[in-house]
């Protein structure tokens, strides 16, 4: 987690020592643009070629407006990416950073169609970690739960819940019924965070990070999955009840 957050304010810092025009240009190359991917005169002439066309589906989350904005991005990575990060190790986690940006840059895609303006930030990824808390983070011991262990190290080892249990419990579903209020509401902007004006949030590309942190978990994890005893109990503890325009994410 240490090395992203000196990856992603190192490279924030080196482009604000550059010139506007090549700040620009460096976004236009590693930036999300859907529009690359349309045949037309247009795609053709935005910068980077059929090589940005391939990275730029992980390097726009490397990339971000300003400091707010990553900010507030590193303001939900901290808690729930340094969970992740602890339970799969450092190769594990920076690939499942990238799947979950590229997941998000597909969705992104898919509703934005022909769209120039380009996309950055890392929500997608943070939005995929915080989803990929949920299959362990409620279990009796780690993150969430009332008993956690004081051994971060342990707390982030807890075997985590088959897909299946996790959305029959009641905190899960609850965390996710208010993330995707959130993220909606952020999106249509009743929630500001501080960007400027003429940015916008691409809050597809948030659900698509989400539901791949959600539903590809279990490819990155090393750890043994919870029996059917302990997914049980675990239920039982908690019942159900309780310049040019940029889209950043």
């Amino acid at each position: 987690m240490t090395l992203l957050l000196v990856v992603l304010f190192g490279i924030h810092a080196l482009r604000a020592l550059l010139p506007a025009e090549i700040d620009q240009e460096i976004i236009w190359t590693f930036g999300f643009v859907p529009a690359r991917y349309e045949a037309t005169l247009m795609a053709e002439q935005i910068p980077g070629g059929i090589g940005a066309g391939v990275w730029s589906f992980v390097t726009y989350s490397l990339l971000h407006a300003d400091l707010t904005h990553i900010g507030f991005n590193m303001l939900w990575m901290l808690p729930f990416g340094s969970a992740v990060a602890r339970r799969f190790g450092g190769v594990r986690f920076f690939l499942f950073f990238a799947v979950a940006s590229i997941a998000g840059a597909i969705v992104h895609l898919l509703t934005h169609v022909g769209e120039l303006a380009p996309m950055i930030g890392a929500s997608a990824a943070v939005s995929g970690t915080m989803a990929a808390s949920l299959r362990f983070a409620f279990q009796r011991g780690s993150f969430l739960s009332f008993g956690r262990s004081h051994d971060a190290d342990e707390a982030a080892r807890i075997p985590a819940l088959p897909l299946s249990q996790a959305l029959r419990n009641g905190r899960v579903l609850a965390f996710l019924g208010i993330w995707f209020v959130l993220d909606l509401m952020t999106g249509l902007g009743a929630i500001e965070i501080g960007l400027e004006s003429q940015q916008s949030i691409a809050w597809q590309a948030h659900v698509g990070g989400f539901l791949a942190g959600l539903l590809l978990f279990s490819l990155f994890d090393p750890v043994p999955r919870a029996n059917a005893d302990s997914a049980n109990l675990s239920s039982a503890e908690f019942p159900s009840g309780e310049n040019p325009p940029s889209r950043d994410v």
